[in-house]
C-alpha cells in the first residue's frame, strides 16, 4: 500500500507524461558490439519505417560520412522535384497546341545529369538532348505552309529560308569556320548560301590536290616518303655514313650534306652531297627542250612518262660530269646515281660549302685569275667535252682552293643541239656582264667571247644580227647532226659511275 500511495502522489494526472529518468550507462556499454547489432536490427525492422519515403529512389548504400555529400544529395532531390513541377507547368501551358513553348532553360538538372550512369560512362555522341546544342529552326511541313489566313507562312518565306540556310552551314567541311550563325539569328539568302557552298567545295578540292601533291613530291628542304626510303637504303648499304642536313635549295633540286661511308666497289670521299631532284613537274615543263632535242637521249625521251623524265635528267647530269672530269675541268665527282638522287663529292670543307662566285670576296688579282679560268673551261667544254653549259652564270660557279669549279650541268647540251649555239651565246653574255661589272679590264664582250670559245668569226653590229647568223649556222648544221646521230648514240655510253639497280623499288 505504501508503494501505491507513493506512485499516486508522483503522478498528478493519468494522461500526463511520465518523467522517466535515463539510466546511467558506462562507456564500455556504448562501445560494445552487442549494443550496435541490437540497434542495427531495430532500425531494419519493418515496424520502424513510419516515414512516408520513396525508398526506391534512394541509393542502396549512400555515403553519408561527409556533410558536403549530404548537402549535395538533398540539393539534387530538391532540383528533381522542381523539374517535375516545371514539366507539369509546361504541359499545362502548352496543352494540345502544335506550337509549344519549352521551359528547358529553367530546369535545374540537365538530361545527361539525370541518367543513372556515371560521368565517365556518358557518351556525348549518344545523348539525344545536348544542352549546349542550339535548336535548329523548325522545318516546314509537307503541305508547304503553316498557319491560316493572314498568318500563313510558306516554305519560300525569306526569313524561314534565311534561317534554314544558316543551319545548313553546319554541314560544311570541318576546316570551314562558320561561327554561331544560329545564335545570332543570321539569315542568309539563297544566292549567298550557294556562293559559300561552291567556294567551300572548290577550296576542299584544291586542298585535297595540294595534300596529294605534297605527299608525292619533294618539297623545299624536305623529301617525300619514297625519296626518304632511298636515302635510308644508301645509309644501310654503307655508301653514306649519315646525312647531316640541307645546304642548298633551288628550283629543280635540293642538296644535302652527308658523310661518306665505306663501300667495297666504289671509292667514296669523306664528305659527299646528295642532289635530290624535285619530283614535281612544274619546273620541268618548260625545260624539256634541253633533253628532248639532245640526241643522246632523244630516243629514250619519247618513250618515257613525265615523271621518269626527272630520272633521265639526273642521269644526264651524271654523264655530263663524267665528260668534264675526264677532260680535267674542276667539277664535282659523281659517286653513284639512284633514280633521282645523285651522290657527288662535296666542294668545301668541314660541312661548309664553297662560296659562289657571286658571293666570294675576291681581290682584283683573284677575279682576273677567275676570268681566265672561266674562259679556258668554256673552251674545254666546247672543244674537248663537246658540251655547252647552257646555264652558266656567277651562281653556278664556286670558288674553292684558289680556282673556279663548275656545278649544275644537268641542262648542258652538245653544240649540235638545235639551240646549242644560242645557249652558248647566252652563257657568254652572262660571263662577260659579270666580269665587266667586277672590274676586270681584260674581260671581252659577249661577241668576242663567243668567237673565242667557238673559233668562229662572226661580225655584226647588233645583237639581233648576231643571233640571226647563229640561227643560220644551226640550220646548216642540221644535216650534219643527223649524220652524226649514230656517233652521238655511242658517246652516250660514257665511262661513268655505277647506277644502282632498281630492283628494290
Amino acid at each position: 500500500m505504501d508503494q501505491i500511495d507513493v506512485s499516486a502522489k508522483d503522478i498528478k494526472s493519468p494522461w500526463g507524461t511520465q518523467n522517466v529518468t535515463a539510466s546511467p550507462c558506462s562507456l564500455a556499454d556504448v562501445m560494445s558490439e552487442q549494443l550496435a547489432k541490437q540497434l542495427h536490427e531495430e532500425s531494419n525492422s519493418p515496424g520502424c519505417s513510419v516515414v512516408d519515403l520513396d525508398l526506391a529512389d534512394l541509393p542502396q548504400d549512400p555515403d553519408t560520412s561527409s556533410d558536403l555529400m549530404l548537402a549535395q544529395m538533398l540539393q539534387m532531390e530538391f532540383d528533381r522535384e522542381f523539374d517535375t513541377q516545371l514539366r507539369r507547368e509546361e504541359k499545362k501551358f502548352n496543352g494540345e497546341s502544335k506550337v509549344s513553348i519549352s521551359f528547358e532553360n529553367y530546369r535545374k538538372v540537365h538530361p545527361f545529369e539525370d541518367s543513372d550512369s556515371s560521368e565517365d560512362e556518358v557518351d556525348w555522341q549518344d545523348t539525344r538532348h545536348d544542352p549546349y546544342r542550339l535548336e535548329k529552326p523548325t522545318t516546314t511541313p509537307k503541305k508547304g505552309f503553316t498557319g491560316k489566313g493572314k498568318n500563313i507562312t510558306t516554305k519560300h518565306d525569306e526569313e524561314v529560308c534565311g534561317r534554314k540556310n544558316t543551319a545548313r552551314m553546319d554541314n560544311f567541311a570541318p576546316e570551314v569556320h562558320v561561327g554561331d550563325g544560329i545564335g545570332m539569328d543570321l539569315k542568309l539568302s539563297n544566292h549567298v548560301y550557294n556562293a559559300l557552298k561552291r567556294h567551300c567545295q572548290t577550296e576542299q578540292r584544291r586542298g585535297a590536290r595540294l595534300h596529294e601533291k605534297k605527299e608525292h613530291s619533294t618539297a623545299e628542304q624536305a623529301v617525300d616518303s619514297r625519296t626518304r626510303l632511298l636515302m635510308y637504303k644508301m645509309v644501310n648499304a654503307g655508301i653514306l655514313e649519315n646525312i647531316n642536313g640541307c645546304i642548298s635549295t633551288g628550283k629543280e633540286s635540293v642538296v644535302f650534306h652527308a658523310d661518306g661511308g665505306s663501300f667495297e666497289e666504289i671509292i667514296i670521299p669523306k664528305e659527299c652531297v646528295l642532289k635530290v631532284y624535285k619530283t614535281t613537274l612544274n619546273e620541268f615543263k618548260n625545260r624539256d627542250k634541253y633533253i628532248k632535242d639532245d640526241y643522246r637521249f632523244k630516243d629514250r625521251f619519247s618513250k618515257l612518262n613525265p615523271r621518269k623524265i626527272i630520272r633521265l635528267w639526273a642521269e644526264k647530269e651524271m654523264h655530263n660530269l663524267a665528260r668534264m672530269k675526264k677532260a680535267g675541268i674542276p667539277c664535282p665527282e659523281v659517286v653513284v646515281l639512284k633514280k633521282h638522287i645523285l651522290v657527288m663529292s662535296f666542294i668545301g670543307q668541314d660541312q661548309v660549302p664553297a662560296p659562289k662566285l657571286k658571293e666570294a670576296m675576291l681581290s682584283s688579282e683573284d677575279m682576273k685569275k677567275a676570268y681566265y679560268q672561266v674562259v679556258q673551261m668554256m673552251q674545254q667544254l666546247y672543244k674537248e667535252c663537246n658540251l655547252v653549259h647552257a646555264d652558266l652564270s656567277e651562281y653556278n660557279m664556286l670558288w674553292h682552293d684558289g680556282q673556279v669549279w663548275l656545278i649544275d650541268v644537268s641542262q648542258s647540251v652538245e653544240p649540235t643541239h638545235p639551240h646549242g649555239l644560242e645557249f652558248l651565246f647566252r652563257d657568254c653574255r652572262n660571263a662577260s656582264t659579270f666580269f665587266q661589272k667586277a672590274g676586270v679590264a681584260e674581260a671581252l664582250n659577249m661577241y668576242e667571247l663567243f668567237n673565242t670559245v667557238t673559233g668562229l668569226q662572226i661580225s655584226c653590229e647588233s645583237e639581233s644580227d648576231f643571233l640571226a647568223q647563229i640561227e643560220a649556222l644551226e640550220k646548216m648544221n642540221e644535216d650534219h647532226v643527223q649524220k652524226r646521230s649514230k656517233k652521238a648514240c655511242t658517246n652516250s655510253c660514257d665511262d661513268g659511275p655505277p647506277l644502282l639497280s632498281d630492283d628494290d623499288d
